[in-house]
């Protein structure tokens, strides 16, 4: 489940880039997980290391990452027309301030869990995110076991 939400990030990402609507499920999932990514145990042993603004490859949406009670969570502050136009198409009439990343935990394998929301297919999946540097994130997952697998960095702006 948790790569589900990877798959889903990458695809939203994509719609919010202009792709053909598969392809941006796929960027969403990715750039979700991505951009939350800064949840990885090395580098967040406070938990700190993942707030901050973070954009994803296409620069089509800005999250920021924060706090949430006992969790994180990340919520759109900023998003282009595009990725605007396609949120609303898939039910979601406010893409800026809608919380994508919701309850991510620390796993005690490592990488943090918790749920993504897919704006341009109105779905939330479970996702994982690893930091790979204090600046960038990475998030993988799949739609269903290993199939429609997709992966997408993400940088860190604040």
């Amino acid at each position: 489940m948790a790569q589900e939400a990877i798959f889903c990030i990458s695809a939203a990402l994509e719609s919010a880039a202009g792709m053909r609507r598969p392809m941006r499920q796929m960027r969403w999932a990715a750039a979700a997980a991505l951009l939350v990514a800064g949840w990885q145990p090395a580098a967040a042993a406070d938990g700190d290391a993942a707030i901050g603004i973070w954009r994803n490859t296409q620069d089509s949406v800005h999250i920021e990452a924060r706090h949430c009670g006992a969790s994180m969570c990340g919520k759109v502050v900023w998003a282009n027309a595009k990725a605007i136009a396609d949120a609303r198409r898939g039910g979601t009439a406010n893409l800026v301030g809608t919380d994508l990343f919701r309850d991510f935990r620390k796993d005690k394998k490592g990488p943090w869990r918790g749920k993504v929301f897919v704006p341009d297919i109105n779905k939330t999946f479970s996702g994982t995110v690893m930091l790979i540097d204090a600046n960038t994130a990475k998030g993988s997952g799949c739609l269903v076991g290993r199939v429609g697998c997709r992966s997408q960095t993400l940088t860190r702006l604040k």
